[in-house]
C-alpha cells in the first residue's frame, strides 16, 4: 500500500513538468509548420545525442542555472517573488572579483573570501527589497525589478572606474584572480577537452543545504507555513515581518553565488562580457522544477540542454537558434497551466477517495445491524 501510494505521488509530481514539455513541443511544431520550416529536421537536431564536449558544457551551464533557480525557489517557498536575482548576482560577482583579484589571502582562502563577499553583497542588495516590503509594504516584484536596473548601471559605472582595460580591446574587466586562487575543473566526461567546473560541488552543497533547512529545521517549517498562510503563521507565533526580511536576504545570498563557478572556473575576472540573464532563467527553472532541489536539477539540465543544442540549428536545419527561446518561453507558460490542471485533478481524486472511504465506514455498522 505504501509503495503504491509513493508511486502515485511521484507520478503526480512529474505529471505537470512532463505535460508542460509536451505542450511546448506541440506548440513549437505548429509554429514551425506555419512558418514552413522543417519540423522533423529541427527536432532531429535538438534531440540528437550531444558530443562529449557539449555534454560538459551542458553540465557547466546547468550548475550556474541551478544556483540561480535555488535562489528564486527560496523566495517562492515564502510566497515571495525575488525577480532581482539577476541584479544580485551581477553586483555580487563584481565585488567578489574585485576583492579576490587583490590576492590578499593565499590560494583556497582567497577563494573562500571571494565566496563570502559574494554572499554578503547579494544578501545586502536583496535586503533592500525585504526592508521595503516589511516597513513600507512595497511589492518585492516592483522593488527587485528596479534594483536590477540600478545594479546593472552601478556595476557598469564602478567597472569603468576600478577595472583594467587591456590594450587593443574594448573589453573592460577587473584585475584577474591570481592563478593560485583559480578552482581547477574535473575531467569527468570521457573524450571531452572541456572540464566540469570545480565549483559544481558548491551547487551540490547548496542544494543539500536548501533541502535540509527547508524540511528538517524550525526555520524551514516557519518559512513554508508563512508562505502557505500568513494568518495561520501569525496565529502560531511566527514573526512574519522578520521571516520576509530573512528569507529575502538568504535568497539574495544564494543569488550572490550564481556567478562564482564562472568567476573562479572560467573567466577569472568580472568584465563587460560576463554572462548576463542568469537570474531570469532561474525563475523559469524553479517553476519547472517545482521548487524541489532534485526537480530543479533536472529542469536546469533540460534548460542547459536546449541552450547548447540550439547552436547547431542555423547550420544543420536552416533555422535561427533563437527558436529555443520560443521553446523555453512556451515551457514557462505551459508549466503554470499544467500545474493548475494537475492540482485540480489531484483535488478531484482526493475527494473521491475520501468519499469512498466515508461510504465504506458508514456501510460497515449498517451491514452488522442487518446481520
Amino acid at each position: 500500500m505504501s509503495t503504491r501510494f509513493d508511486a502515485r505521488r511521484i507520478l503526480r509530481a512529474i505529471a505537470a513538468p512532463v505535460l508542460a514539455v509536451v505542450v511546448a513541443v506541440v506548440v513549437t511544431s505548429l509554429i514551425l509548420a506555419a512558418a514552413n520550416d522543417p519540423v522533423g529536421q529541427v527536432w532531429s537536431v535538438i534531440l540528437s545525442p550531444p558530443k562529449p564536449r557539449v555534454v560538459a558544457a551542458i553540465i557547466n551551464a546547468a550548475t550556474v542555472y541551478y544556483l540561480s533557480a535555488v535562489a528564486v525557489a527560496i523566495g517562492f517557498k515564502m510566497n515571495l517573488f525575488n525577480i532581482g536575482v539577476d541584479g544580485q548576482y551581477r553586483i555580487a560577482a563584481f565585488f567578489a572579483a574585485l576583492v579576490a583579484g587583490q590576492g590578499w589571502l593565499p590560494g583556497p582562502l582567497n577563494v573562500l573570501l571571494g565566496l563570502a563577499v559574494a554572499v554578503l553583497t547579494g544578501g545586502i542588495w536583496a535586503a533592500v527589497a525585504g526592508i521595503l516590503k516589511v516597513w513600507r509594504g512595497v511589492s518585492e516584484v516592483i522593488s527587485t525589478i528596479m534594483l536590477n536596473a540600478i545594479a546593472t548601471f552601478l556595476v557598469a559605472l564602478l567597472l569603468r572606474k576600478a577595472a583594467l582595460e587591456p590594450g587593443g580591446s574594448n573589453i573592460v574587466q577587473t584585475k584577474p584572480i591570481p592563478e593560485s586562487s583559480r578552482v581547477p575543473g574535473f575531467p569527468l566526461i570521457p573524450g571531452s577537452s572541456r572540464e566540469i567546473y570545480g565549483l559544481v560541488i558548491l551547487a551540490i552543497l547548496v542544494g543539500i543545504a536548501y533541502w535540509f533547512v527547508l524540511n528538517k529545521t524550525r526555520f524551514g517549517f516557519d518559512l513554508r507555513a508563512t508562505g502557505a498562510s500568513e494568518t495561520a503563521a501569525v496565529a502560531s507565533g511566527v514573526n512574519v515581518g522578520r521571516m520576509v526580511a530573512v528569507s529575502m536576504i538568504i535568497s539574495g545570498g544564494v543569488a550572490g553565488l550564481v556567478g562564482m563557478p564562472l568567476l573562479f572556473g572560467q573567466d577569472y575576472s568580472y568584465g563587460s562580457t560576463f554572462q548576463p540573464g542568469l537570474g531570469f532563467a532561474g525563475i523559469a527553472i524553479a517553476l519547472l522544477g517545482r521548487n524541489h532541489p532534485v526537480g530543479i536539477a533536472f529542469a536546469a539540465l533540460l534548460w542547459s540542454f536546449l541552450d547548447q543544442q540550439s547552436n547547431a540549428l542555423q547550420i544543420q536545419a536552416g533555422v535561427s537558434d533563437k527558436l529555443v527561446l520560443v521553446i523555453q518561453g512556451v515551457i514557462v507558460l505551459s508549466v503554470v497551466i499544467a500545474y493548475e490542471i494537475v492540482r485540480r485533478a489531484n483535488v478531484r481524486l482526493e475527494q473521491r477517495r475520501v468519499a469512498a472511504r466515508l461510504a465504506a465506514e458508514a456501510g460497515t455498522p449498517l451491514q452488522g445491524a442487518r446481520a
